[in-house]
């Protein structure tokens, strides 16, 4: 059975080096892509920047304590 990328004619693409995806290794080309993209993740390349401006409360971060009278 072909999946819809297979049907259309156009082979899934490795996201690492854009050669065509093998199915064991799938959706990387060889086990060095899927390495490769592991460190990534590993190394923190992937991470998601995030802001800290704000808390769930609506405070801002560090400020907790500050300012307050004793």
């Amino acid at each position: 059975m072909m999946n819809d990328v297979e049907r259309k004619g156009t082979a899934a693409r490795c996201p690492i080096c854009g050669k065509a995806t093998e199915r064991a290794f799938r959706p990387f080309c060889s086990k060095r892509c899927a390495d490769i993209d592991l460190n990534r993740w590993l190394s923190g390349v992937y991470a998601v920047p995030v802001s800290e401006s704000d808390d769930e409360d609506g405070e801002r971060i560090g400020d907790a304590g500050e300012g307050e009278a004793s």
